[in-house]
This record gives structure tokens, sequence and C-alpha cells, in this order.
């Protein structure tokens, strides 16, 4: 096992259970995510992915087990308590508003008063911080070919518009950034602007989940793959100890493999 998992999980999952009536979505599923690394999450259509994940962001609450932030318990009732502890989560469907400007959009929900009276009786907004803090987010993670920070974000590509929600989540996320299909929506080019975006996160010291249906960007970007079926992990292999079709066969439940295998 190398240095970087003999540390402690920055999140961690233990026999996490969630039913619907008799239907069991999680089925005392573990995970671990490590420091410094991209975790890519993959499983067949009903697997249990995105309750897992709900479940990490604060949109679901368990039934049983627990989840460790650090080796802390912790217990979120919401999407807003996970922020508040430093998770981070970029949507599918992108979640930022096509109306606002890049900006707003990264400060959507927290956005920073003025100094003094203004701020705390007026509640007059601090724009000229909010738009140079994004702007030197933007730059930092190479987005400035963006020219004007105050641009609506419906005038954007989508790819751009991605990258506005990757910045946001990297402006505050301060443990762990989750990515739920990041390139799904998106042509070539712009898949290719994402995954160096990710790589770019990472680098920068954010550990990432990443939940993908692309097997080539999954095996390019991700450090360890956590493979989940039937609501639990089936194993957890790399791009170096396993190929596509032996994830896509541990998957589909064609290779067996023995439930205790976990890649470091």
């Amino acid at each position: 096992m190398s240095a970087q998992y003999d540390k402690t999980p920055v999140i961690q999952t233990k026999n996490l259970v969630k039913r619907y009536g008799s239907v069991t979505a999680i089925d005392h599923a573990d995970l671990e995510l490590y420091p410094g690394e991209i975790l890519a999450i993959i499983g067949d259509n009903g697997a249990g992915k995105s309750s897992l994940i709900k479940a990490l962001s604060g949109a679901l609450i368990p039934d049983e087990g627990e989840i460790l932030l650090d080796g802390k318990a912790v217990h979120f009732s919401s999407p807003m308590e996970a922020r508040s502890l430093g998770i981070e989560t970029v949507y599918q469907n992108l979640a930022v508003s096509p109306a606002l400007n890049i900006a707003d959009n990264l400060y959507l929900g927290r956005e920073l008063l003025k100094p003094g009276i203004l701020g705390s009786v007026f509640r007059m907004l601090d724009k000229n911080k909010m738009e140079k803090r994004a702007r030197d987010k933007m730059a930092e993670l190479g987005l400035m070919t963006i020219q004007n920070i105050s641009q609506a974000v419906e005038s954007l590509s989508g790819g751009q518009r991605q990258g506005v929600a990757v910045a946001r989540s990297a402006l505050f996320g301060s443990k762990v950034v989750i990515m739920d299909e990041p390139t799904a929506a998106l042509g070539v080019k712009e898949s290719r602007r994402v995954l160096s975006l990710i790589k770019e996160v990472r680098d920068r010291g954010l550990p990432i989940i990443l939940i993908s249906h692309n097997m080539p960007h999954v095996f390019e970007v991700a450090d360890r793959i956590h493979i989940h079926r039937l609501g639990k992990r089936a194993a957890v292999v790399t791009p170096q100890s396993h190929t596509m079709s032996d994830a896509v066969a541990i998957m589909t439940g064609a290779m067996e493999v023995e439930s205790s295998t976990v890649a470091a």
C-alpha cells in the first residue's frame, strides 16, 4: 500500500444503507476518498451510484451506516450542511443560472456584502470584490479565454458553462469536489477542456469523486476506480491493474472478484 493510502481518508462511508420500501438503493456500501486523488465511481444503471453520491452531498439521508469526514462522523440533513463543511458538487445539469453573469453564478447563494453599515444594514453586495475573486479563480484554472467576467452565462458554450460550475466548486470546496457526469452533454473539444480542469483542481489539492459512464475518460484521469454493483462496492481497481474490459466485466457481474479487492 502506498503512503498516500496510509493516510486517513478525506471522506469515507461505512456500511451505508438506504431503502425505499422493499427496494434497497444502497446496500451496506463502503467508499474511501484519499487526499490528492481522483476516485472515479462507475456502475451500471440502477447500481446505486446516484444514491451514494446524494448521501455524500447531503441530498439524501441514509437509514444506516456512517459518513466520516477526516475520520470524524458527520450527519448531513441538507446539501447546505455538506457545503458548509467543504463538500461541493458539480451536477450533470450544470446547476448554473443562465441569466446571471459569471461572477454572480460563482457566488450564487453566498454573495459577499460590502463592509460596514452598507453591508450589515443595507445588505449591499460587494460586486467589485466578487468580480475580482471570480476573475482570479477563472484565471487560476486557465479559464480566462472568457473575456468578460460580467457576461451572462447563457452567452457561453457548454464547455465554458461547465467551467464556471467547476470554478465555483474549486472556489468554495475546501475538502471534496464531487463531479456527476461533467462531460455527458459536451462535445469532444469541450470534454477535453473539462478533463484538464478536473486534473487541475486535483493538482491544486482538492480530491475529487468523479461519476462517469465514459470509460475512456475514467481511465484517463482516475487514480482509482470504485466499481459499484447492486448497491455496494464490488471492487476498487486502477487503470494500471485492470483494463476497461475488466472494469465492465466486474460492473456487469461477468467477472467475479473478491469483495475486499481494493487497489492502493
